[in-house]
This record gives C-alpha cells, structure tokens and sequence, in this order.
C-alpha cells in the first residue's frame, strides 16, 4: 500500500512524543517516500485546460465513493465535480440515491459514483433499497474510495469495507485529517487499517480543503483504463432538474428540523416546469406522523416558508434562472416500511 500526505502532514518526526513514534520501521520509511509525492495544484489546473487530447490519449473510469453514514462522502463528490450536486447535512442518510457525477481534468474523465451510507440499524424496506443501492455500485467500478473519519474505524465501517470486493482496487480516504490533534497516533491507526484490507491507497485529508481535492485526481487517474471518455466535458452529472429540485427541498427540511424530524421524510416533485428563464416547481413534503406535519409546518408556517425559501435560493443560484417553489406537507403511515411505496416515491 502506498501513501500520500499533503502538506500539512510535515510535522518533523523527532518533534512527536516518544509515545507516537512507530517501531514499525518499513511503515516509517513509507510515510518518509509520502512526504516527497506533493503535487502542486497549479500542475493539475494547468492540465485541466490543455489543448483539446484525442481518444487514443484519453482515460476513463469509474469511482465509487463508500462508506458509513455521515463521514463525508457527498462533500467530496461535489468538491471532486466542482459543483453541488448531492445535498448534505448532519443527518444520517441524507444521500438516498446513487449520484453520478463527472469531472474531466486533463486527458482523464472521472465517474464519480456517490452511494448512500451503508444502513446497519433498522431493517425496512427504504433501508434495504439504500443498502442494494450500495452493492450495486460497487460491483462495477475502476477504483474505491473508501471513506472513514481519519484515526476512527468501527463496526459500521467494518461492515461497509466487509462488501468491497477483492477484485478492485481501495483507496482507503482518511477524511477529516484536519481535525486530528495528535497525528504521531495516525501510525498505529493506520497500521490497524493495514492488517484489515489490502488498500492500493492511504490518503489523509479534508474533502473542504480544495488543494487536497485536486490532488486526489492525480491519485486516482492511474486506476482509470484507457479509453475514451464515455460524456461531454461540460456535464457534471446524470441527474435530472426535478431531482435536484426534490433533493434540495430535502436538504433544507433536515437542515432546519435538525434531529426532532425522522429520517423517513422525504420529497416527491409533483409539478416542474419551465417557462422562458422561470421555473415552476410544485413539491410534497412526505412524513409519517401528525405530529411530525406540524413540525415542519412550523408556527403560522414559518417553518414551511424558511425551508421552501432556502432551497429556492439554492436552486436559483445553481441553475441561474429564477424559481418559484411551492411545497405541501401530507402524511404517509409507515411508508418507509412498504417496499411499493419505496419504489413508487422514486427509491430502487
């Protein structure tokens, strides 16, 4: 396995406590040849805008991005694509989908394939929809990254790195480097990881910093084959409008409820369209308690009002057209439970 620091790992290792230098002598020499891998971020601008590259010289491939709910994985897959196109939050499950996004740099186009975190807590029927959604992605890919909290592993990581198949290379993404005190304690951490998977990859680093994401391409690129690219250069994504629309109404709802709203609500778009430079979204905000309606109606509906407000902006500003968002709110018993109303609000 090899392994890429970026430059804020250059704390010299004399200057750690004794407690934190490693006795593994072959694992010091591999964080020693890591030290010297820096590539500077304007090598990998510059290629981006290069003369157009012809087939016979392009690359192409797939990446899926996994792991367990909340360590990063939609931050990363709309810093790598450069823009936002899976919604984040705090909340678990927030990505129910599998979002592909792309990004060319170069002579290489990336696949970016963004899954849902891994469920391990509750068996019904929109859990087992996100988990097959996961082994799907990851059955046909180039490359893995997988992503953990940098120093941290537990049994729901250990369950979403026993369904990585053998047959493709791992990336092992340490994300949140950034907030790890004492990095002298990421040796034996990392030499834990070791003994677990054969990672092709150690890469510490913080899907926020935008010089640790362009470097990761260059780590990437040689896992993709030689081939032509399979978009067009100026696409990020395969997701249509209206999903964007109904993901982002979601992020608002979990970002404004924090956690008193269940994780089961979510959004079906019931209008979408387009007039001149004007969007017209109609949407229904699905919950499965009374209660739970109330709660995101809000106070003389100021709650309803501030979420539709907040994703109306967010849309406007990604589609740079105006939009005029309505949202309703009904409730829906135990849907979350039903395996033909999963598939039937749009969950495979």
């Amino acid at each position: 396995m090899s392994v890429t620091y970026f430059d804020f790992m250059t704390e010299p290792k004399e200057n750690l406590p004794a407690s934190d230098a490693a006795p593994d002598i072959e694992l010091d020499a591999m964080l020693a040849r890591a030290l010297g891998k820096d590539v500077p971020k304007e090598d990998v601008v510059a290629a981006s805008s290069a003369e157009p590259v012809l087939p016979d010289q392009q690359r192409c491939g797939f990446v899926a991005i996994v792991g367990k709910p909340n360590v990063g994985k939609s931050t990363l897959l709309n810093a790598l694509v450069g823009q936002k196109i899976s919604i984040t939050s705090r909340k678990a499950q927030t990505t129910r989908h599998r979002i592909t996004g792309y990004r060319t740099v170069g002579p290489s186009q990336y696949v970016f394939v963004d899954t849902p975190g891994f469920q391990t807590r509750h068996a019904n029927a929109l859990n087992r929809s996100l988990n097959k959604t996961v082994l799907g992605a990851v059955a046909d890919v180039d490359l893995i990254l997988f992503v953990v909290e940098a120093g941290h592993f537990n049994l729901a990581d250990a369950k979403v790195l026993d369904l990585l198949p053998d047959s493709i290379p791992v990336v092992l993404l340490a994300n949140k480097f950034d907030l790890v005190h004492r990095r002298g304690e990421l040796a034996p951490w990392l030499r834990s990881m070791q003994e677990r998977h054969a990672f092709a990859e150690f890469v510490p680093m913080s899907a926020k910093n935008s010089r640790d994401v362009e470097r990761l391409f260059g780590i990437c690129e040689q896992y993709l084959p030689k081939q032509p690219w399979m978009h067009d250069p100026e696409e990020l994504t395969d997701r249509s409008e209206r999903f964007m629309a109904s993901e982002m109404v979601r992020e608002k709802l979990f970002r404004l409820t924090g956690d008193e709203l269940p994780y089961t609500s979510t959004v079906i778009i019931d209008k979408f369209e387009q007039e001149g430079n004007l969007k017209r979204i109609a949407a229904t905000i699905v919950v499965e308690r009374d209660g739970h309606k109330g709660m995101v109606i809000g106070d003389k509906g100021e709650k309803l009002k501030r979420i539709g407000t907040e994703a109306r902006q967010e849309l406007e500003k990604i589609w740079d057209c105006k939009v005029f968002l309505e949202l309703w709110v009904k409730v829906r018993s135990g849907w979350a439970d039903n395996d033909a109303r999963v598939r039937s609000f749009g969950y495979e």
